[in-house]
């Protein structure tokens, strides 16, 4: 019962739900990504939602990038904190233009993803990622010298 309320966290644990919540986001934003890539790719006439003034291939491009690229950026947990700004910042797009005038009910998943990316961009990649690799070895090289 003690374990149940302690505040104390562990480190390998904590490294482990950063690398399964870094998996699972990614992966599920890739879903929303890969259609947009398609429509992207096919070549014919896009029509996709403007909000920004950019044009709508421009606009199409930028979803892209941050749905498609920057979700496996997450996923390796590489470049993890700057790979989330473009992410959190299409969620708050969705949330206050694309859904502005909707309700609760059309915002919540763009809700929950924006909490996710605001978590990942305090917390980091975890042990577990290609950052804290980088580091290790960043950190190696200068005790070397």
């Amino acid at each position: 019962m003690n374990r149940l309320f302690n505040t104390n966290y562990n480190h390998s644990g904590l490294d482990f739900v950063l690398l399964i919540l870094r998996i699972g986001i990614a992966g599920l934003m890739l879903s929303h990504g890969i259609g947009k890539l398609e429509m992207l790719l096919a070549g014919g006439e896009i029509k996709f939602m403007d909000p920004i003034g950019l044009g709508d291939t421009a606009t199409l491009a930028l979803a892209v990038f941050a749905e498609v690229v920057c979700s496996v950026l997450v996923l390796l947990g590489l470049a993890l904190r700057l790979a989330v700004i473009p992410l959190i910042v299409t969620m708050l797009v969705a949330i206050f233009i694309a859904h502005g005038n909707d309700g609760l009910k059309e915002k919540e998943l763009a809700i929950h993803y924006l909490l996710t990316y605001i978590v990942l961009i305090f917390a980091g990649g975890g042990r577990f990622s290609i950052d804290s690799i980088i580091s290790r070895k960043s950190a190696r090289a200068r005790r070397s010298y």
